[in-house]
């Protein structure tokens, strides 16, 4: 009897034990599809919607929704063809500087201002034409910062550090307002370089291929400080376009600029695959030409350095970086092209484009301002 009664007490304790570790698993079970449930981000979209609209036919509505919200901010950020391929808009003032002390723009040192956007490639090939001849004290440089929160139309706004010289503007899009001293607002694009005159108070010129090409060649008549009077051939100043290369030079521009330097924009702008491919094909193109040429050379017209590598040079040192992951142009890397590499590492340690050059800057800019 004795031992009947001990099995059957044995067995009603292991009992409860089982039956207390089921409870326990269960209560831990509860605890952690409540904690899960509490951890979830989001409206719960599918589950309050899910008995009206198929999930199907939400997901749908949602992607249609943001390709349509894209394609609108593409379009305005960058004008497209019907096809869906980037187009360049163009430019609004298109004026010169010149060496006549009568003319609209006479080329006196201290009268202009520069307007520069530190990630901007176009303005870029400007800084670097200052720094390579040697105007850091003919041209005056303001550097505006990358903000389109903070900019009331287009990206570029001044720091307090960094003002405005010349209108004492907020941002870029005021600077275009008030250059022309009526009481109107510019409705054309607010793009950065740009070249003011800063005694008149009037916009000469946002192309940057020419103000690029005016500071190269133009004679600088005198200084609004006195009558010293500079030389397209100063000692120590690089001439970015000696007239035996001329033709050349341009030559390759023109090429450089379809291939390269609006390629990548044309693969990051365009609105659809085939128009992302044939941009692809061109930069690849391009960039393998420019490895066997610098294979042949140190710079892109011999041993000394010109407008073409000016024009090359914003790409190539933004192209790691930004442009083969953030365009989709990461077929070819720089860094694995080695006469491209050495090429961008000399031009690199010339005087002066050390400080011109901020790859940090470049991606902050691409990544959280662009997109």
């Amino acid at each position: 009897m004795m031992t009947s009664i001990s099995a059957r007490v044995s067995l009603v304790k292991s009992g409860g034990i089982a039956l207390r570790a089921r409870q326990t698993r269960c209560a831990r079970h509860r605890a952690m599809v409540t904690h899960a449930a509490s951890d979830t981000s989001g409206l719960g979209l599918l589950n309050w919607l899910g008995p009206v609209i198929p999930q199907g036919a939400l997901v749908t509505g949602v992607k249609a929704g943001w390709r349509a919200a894209w394609q609108t901010m593409m379009t305005e950020l960058a004008p497209q063809s019907r096809d869906g391929e980037y187009q360049r808009p163009k430019y609004a003032f298109d004026g010169a500087i010149a060496e006549d002390p009568v003319g609209r723009f006479p080329s006196v040192s201290g009268r202009y201002v520069l307007y520069l956007g530190n990630a901007c490639p176009w303005c870029h090939r400007v800084s670097l034409t200052v720094a390579l001849r040697g105007l850091e004290d003919r041209v005056r440089i303001v550097k505006m910062t990358d903000d389109a929160e903070r900019a009331s139309r287009g990206g570029w706004v001044f720091e307090s550090d960094r003002p405005d010289p010349v209108f004492r503007a907020r941002d870029l899009r005021e600077v275009y307002d008030l250059q022309s001293g009526k009481s109107y607002t510019y409705e054309g694009r607010c793009t950065a370089p740009l070249m003011v005159d800063a005694e008149r108070k009037v916009a000469v010129n946002n192309e940057s291929a020419d103000i690029a090409r005016m500071l190269n060649d133009v004679e600088w008549l005198g200084s609004v400080n006195g009558p010293n009077k500079s030389s397209r051939y100063d000692e120590g100043s690089v001439q970015l376009r000696p007239p035996e290369l001329a033709n050349d030079i341009d030559s390759l521009n023109d090429w450089l600029y379809t291939k390269l330097n609006n390629g990548v924009y044309r693969c990051g702008f365009s609105t659809n695959q085939a128009a992302h491919n044939r941009a692809a094909v061109d930069v690849v193109e391009a960039l393998e030409t420019l490895e066997k040429r610098l294979g042949e050379s140190r710079f892109m017209h011999g041993d000394k350095v010109t407008e073409s590598d000016v024009r090359a040079f914003p790409t190539i040192v933004r192209f790691d970086a930004v442009y083969a992951t953030l365009f989709k142009c990461s077929s070819r890397r720089v860094a694995d092209m080695p006469n491209l590499r050495a090429w961008m590492r000399d031009f690199y340690l010339l005087p002066g484009v050390r400080e011109t050059v901020d790859v940090d800057g470049y991606r902050t800019s691409y990544f959280g301002q662009l997109f």
